[in-house]
């Protein structure tokens, strides 16, 4: 298996300059999947097996189109170690400690 922590953003086209209730939308699926998430002002970090982060990403693109988006571009960063486990909190956790130590 391979554990991956992604960055995604979705953008619906062709609806209009409000995307809150479209980003609303796709953050109750992502909180559905219960995969640990964090949700920022640019998009929303999900952490899990590749697998079932990229099945997510799928779904929530279907479900935009079914609320009516003619287009949707979504934008993924993936981060995938296979030299060790790690996750979210560590990567953040690491950086400030470094902070921290200054």
């Amino acid at each position: 298996m391979s554990h991956v922590i992604v960055e995604i953003s979705f953008v619906p086209l062709g609806v209009g300059t409000s995307l809150s209730k479209f980003v609303a939308e796709s953050l109750r699926l992502i909180r559905e999947s219960g995969l640990p998430h964090e949700f920022h002002s640019m998009g929303t970090n999900v952490e899990g097996e590749w697998d079932e982060v990229m099945s997510l990403v799928r779904r929530c693109q279907d479900r935009l189109f079914e609320m009516g988006a003619p287009r949707v571009t979504t934008s993924l960063k993936v981060s995938e170690r296979r030299d060790k486990a790690y996750h979210m909190a560590d990567k953040v956790g690491t950086v400030n400690r470094i902070l921290s130590e200054r």
